[in-house]
């Protein structure tokens, strides 16, 4: 047994929190308002309204939605509560602005259910390459929420870990 291979890192005591074991399952689509102002420039009114109450927002169903405007265009406020709240019924989940704005919001409802006393004392490794696109400020969130109870927080792998915080 001389060449056994030891995991040192399960032996350490050390627990490997990676962010993508989080992360669900759903479509992301955005939708951009740009596409029905007349000349991707001007909303008016009338026609607007009209398009909110013809359009089968049942295509966004369970899929998790952001709305922008992507164009050189004011568009008023409303406009977008318009759209957010005929998506709303079907979509997991909707939100003004970009697709990172719509990550983070996402995972910020999954750390408001989580329960963070798991992490209570423990040595814990956030693992930071993975396979979503999760933005950075998400990291910055769970590193914010964890502190608040575990003992240490290092960022990495086990090999090659970066310290962020020890409890004193």
């Amino acid at each position: 047994m001389e060449n056994e291979i030891i995991n040192r890192v399960e032996k350490s005591g050390l627990l490997q929190v990676n962010l993508d074991d989080y992360y669900p399952k759903g479509e992301r689509v955005t939708f951009d308002l740009k596409n029905i102002l007349v000349n991707e420039f001007v909303l008016i009114e009338k026609d607007f309204r009209a398009f909110v109450k013809n359009n089968d927002w049942s295509v966004y169903q369970n899929q998790y939605v952001n709305v922008i405007c992507s164009a050189d265009a004011i568009v008023p406020l409303w406009a977008f509560m318009l759209i957010v709240s005929s998506i709303k019924p079907y979509a997991k989940k909707v939100v003004m602005g970009n697709q990172q704005d719509l990550e983070k919001a996402i995972f910020n409802d999954i750390f408001d259910a989580l329960d963070f006393t798991e992490f209570a004392d423990k040595n814990v490794i956030v693992k930071g390459c993975g396979h979503h696109p999760i933005p950075e400020s998400v990291f910055v969130d769970f590193t914010n929420r964890l502190q608040d109870v575990a003992k240490n927080i290092m960022f990495g792998e086990a090999c090659s870990a970066v310290p962020l915080y020890k409890k004193k």
